[in-house]
């Protein structure tokens, strides 16, 4: 007589810390600290694990075949990035550099993979994690596309300061004024008289860097 089919749950490690496990080294990861404006990995090179900021601040960018450079993301803790690799990317399609002093937890492609397969804690946050960028990529592209410039470029202070989160950050990492330019599509001159604006209303402050008050979404939502 045959018997019943029972379902097979997935095996899961008793004791499995999410927490713990992307702030410590083990098997198949390890922790690098960069310097400020240090490169983490380059266009072209081996895509072969991913990357997770534990401290400090991350710049990806693109290179054109003419040479322009594209700022296309600034990362924080608790960012992954590197995943492409998960998709059979085999090559960096941008170049990673330190904007600060920054830990970086670096995570093998076999184990990613595993962990994905093995523990549903690490496969709901990294889920959570990737879906929530996707909406966040699909709202730059209209913000570029409908937005002006200095809506733009306050939507950016806002999601570096990551506004409306759990731990928002009001002091960011030191972020120069071409770099917001590129982030927004815009001139360095733009970008220093609107900075210029937003201090004298109060809405950001210098003071041993860069402060971003909440009061600047006025900006963002001003039609």
């Amino acid at each position: 007589m045959k018997g019943k089919t029972r379902a097979v749950e997935p095996k899961t490690r008793r004791g499995f810390s999410l927490e713990t496990y992307l702030a410590s080294t083990g098997p198949a990861r390890k922790v690098v600290e960069y310097r400020r404006g240090e490169v983490v990995f380059s266009q072209g090179d081996p895509g072969d694990d991913v990357r997770y900021i534990q401290k400090g601040a991350i710049k990806l960018s693109v290179l054109s075949r003419i040479g322009k450079e594209a700022v296309v993301a600034m990362l924080a803790p608790g960012d992954f990035f590197g995943e492409g690799a998960l998709a059979g990317q085999s090559l960096r399609i941008g170049t990673a550099a330190a904007v600060v002093p920054s830990s970086v937890l670096i995570i093998e492609k076999e184990a990613m993979v595993r962990l994905l397969h093995e523990e549903p804690a690490f496969s709901d946050h990294f889920i959570s994690y990737m879906l929530t960028r996707n909406m966040r990529i699909e709202a730059d592209l209209v913000d570029q596309l409908f937005n002006s410039s200095e809506k733009r470029l306050a939507r950016t202070l806002l999601l570096l300061a990551r506004y409306g989160q759990t731990n928002p950050q009001r002091t960011l990492p030191k972020v120069s004024q071409e770099t917001l330019a590129e982030m927004i599509g815009a001139t360095r001159s733009r970008v220093n008289f609107f900075m210029n604006k937003f201090r004298k209303l109060g809405l950001i402050e210098y003071n041993g860097g860069l402060k971003i008050n909440s009061s600047l979404l006025s900006i963002v939502l001003h039609d």
